[in-house]
């Protein structure tokens, strides 16, 4: 079925998380009031990205939930947003979707953890998350997870159409959002939702662009590099000849 999307592009809280929540609220509820079926926020946005104090900024995802549910319902509107999530074993890189009902539907764990950083300060995730969506089967890939082929195959042979990726990515890599998000999308025909911060934080420039891109590739939405609301709506009569096959016709070859 038709579905409409939205996507916040904003810059880091910089620890302020009584700023988040209030930009959150604000963002869902323009999206829901405007007929969207969910709306995706970037990575760690309840804390900000790069920072030295995210054990300190760490929630449960019960404590995520119990703040996010009441806005979610509010607004009418599934919400999804990266945070850092506390575990007995250290913190994850991770992003909860609660449903338009406050309850949640998934909560994934970056699995690709980018550069030492992260892999000092994170707990990698070991496993996909897809989840039931409007009548879609979406999945929740964070930033450095949607860059990886083989990820994103195998949710598209799970039947996953829809990917939500929360994403925090900075100068020099802006080819990841022109050209490698948009080919993803178009070589697994699904559609991907990729909510970036814009603004700097510390040391990094991030530089927007966030997008929503259909299934043959092409760029639904995309922002510029200021904070904004994007909103697109996402057909369900894609000419099935525009789409990709590749699943379908991959030959193996032997080595």
């Amino acid at each position: 079925m038709p579905i409409k999307l939205a996507l916040w592009q904003g810059e880091s809280v910089a620890g302020d998380r009584g700023r988040a929540l209030s930009e959150i609220a604000r963002a869902s509820r323009a999206a829901g009031q405007m007929g969207a079926a969910a709306i995706t926020f970037p990575e760690l946005f309840l804390s900000g990205y790069e920072r030295d104090d995210l054990g300190e900024l760490a929630m449960t995802q019960d404590e995520v939930a119990g703040h996010l549910s009441p806005m979610a319902q509010r607004a009418a509107c599934a919400i999804c947003i990266g945070y850092p999530e506390r575990l007995a074993e250290g913190i994850a890189n991770s992003a909860i979707c609660l449903g338009a009902d406050g309850q949640v539907l998934a909560n994934h764990r970056k699995i690709q953890l980018f550069g030492q950083t992260e892999a000092t300060r994170f707990v990698a995730g070991d496993r996909y998350t897809t989840f039931a969506l409007a009548g879609r089967k979406a999945a929740v890939l964070i930033c450095y997870d949607v860059e990886f082929a083989p990820h994103i195959a195998a949710l598209q042979g799970q039947g996953v159409d829809l990917i939500l990726a929360p994403t925090a990515n900075m100068r020099p890599f802006e080819h990841v959002g022109h050209h490698v998000v948009p080919t993803m999308a178009a070589n697994h025909a699904l559609s991907i939702v990729y909510a970036n911060y814009c603004g700097r934080e510390a040391h990094l420039e991030y530089f927007g662009e966030s997008s929503i891109t259909g299934p043959d590739g092409r760029m639904l939405a995309r922002a510029g590099q200021h904070p904004c609301l994007l909103i697109a709506d996402l057909p369900d009569d894609y000419e099935p000849a525009h789409l990709s096959t590749q699943s379908r016709d991959f030959r193996q070859v032997a080595p």
